[in-house]
């Protein structure tokens, strides 16, 4: 594939030649090389997208039970790879965090040497979208490493879900640009406002990151202390709920849009309620119910990935580009 074969935008060329009574032009289809390493690589970061879903979930579980020093060395665990006398759950949920990290670290490694040995058979940006992926979980191991030996700073937390967020979104941006999805030109208005959406509850996440690891609402509860950063969070839902619901109309109102979207549409407005509903149940809980705390974080992150991957299809509708693009 050229540098052409990357920046072309088949629209206009089909719309003129229709207008002319001429056939439209085919459009390129990938060699059977090119298909099979797009599938290889999107297979790939697939897997490694639900795993970091899990993980971000299992991390979760480690905080709300107290359990983030429960290793209090690292990369081992009382210096052993499996600390079996020391093993109780506490132990199990930090061990088993990391061993779920160092999968997805070594597969995210997997990913960048695949992309790069197949480079030839895949689009140009795909090496180094799998290189970003590749640098933000090194970053995320350092940032793992630092939340034990600085004793879980409250800055490196929430710089951890951060980063955790991002390159849960590196890695499902790079599935779905992969993905065999043949535009329609009906979502190219929705490409901005699913944009700003994305943004808006990216930040609305790190928000709650932050009242999390300040332990900000139990302190705000029981002596008024760190309510500024409550409050910052709770006006935070106001945008990052306006936004997202204003593209699910929007998206039900679009005409002849395609069947991906119109489910991560369905996905985003569930999630978008489940999220609101859990959240007002863990606040009037005061967050002593650990599986709702764990839920509103892994349903707030499902929520994100199906914002993110309806701006990414959206934006390929409105270039009209193919998966070889």
């Amino acid at each position: 594939m050229t540098e052409s074969t990357f920046r072309h935008n088949p629209q206009p060329e089909i719309q003129t030649r229709a207008k002319q009574g001429q056939p439209a032009p085919v459009p390129p289809v990938p060699t059977i090389a090119a298909a099979r390493a797009q599938t290889q690589v999107r297979t790939l970061a697939q897997h490694l997208t639900l795993a970091t879903l899990i993980l971000m979930g299992i991390g979760s579980a480690t905080r709300v039970m107290n359990a983030g020093l429960a290793c209090p060395d690292w990369p081992l665990c009382y210096g052993q790879l499996v600390p079996q006398s020391q093993m109780n759950l506490q132990v199990f949920l930090e061990w088993f965090h990391r061993l779920d990290a160092s999968i997805v670290g070594f597969g995210t490694i997997a990913l960048a040497g695949l992309s790069w040995w197949r480079r030839s058979h895949l689009p140009r940006w795909t090496p180094w979208l799998a290189s970003l992926a590749l640098v933000l979980v090194v970053f995320q191991g350092i940032l793992g490493g630092l939340t034990v030996t600085e004793l879980l700073q409250f800055e490196i937390v929430t710089a951890h879900l951060g980063t955790a967020l991002f390159f849960f979104l590196t890695l499902l941006s790079l599935m779905v640009l992969l993905s065999p999805y043949e535009a329609t030109g009906a979502a190219g208005r929705l490409a901005w406002p699913s944009t700003v959406a994305t943004v808006l509850v990216y930040g609305q996440s790190i928000l709650g990151g932050l009242v999390a690891s300040r332990w900000a609402l139990h302190q705000c509860l029981a002596v008024s202390n760190l309510c500024s950063v409550i409050h910052s969070h709770l006006w935070g839902v106001i945008p990052a709920t306006i936004a997202p619901l204003v593209l699910v109309v929007w998206a039900w109102r679009t005409p002849g849009l395609h069947p991906w979207l119109r489910g991560l549409t369905h996905l985003t407005s569930v999630a978008l309620m489940g999220q609101i509903l859990i959240g007002f149940s863990a606040f009037k809980l005061r967050l002593q119910v650990e599986p709702l705390t764990v839920s509103h974080q892994m349903v707030g992150a499902l929520l994100l990935g199906s914002l993110m991957a309806f701006t990414v299809l959206a934006w390929r509708d409105r270039r009209g580009v193919s998966p070889s693009v």
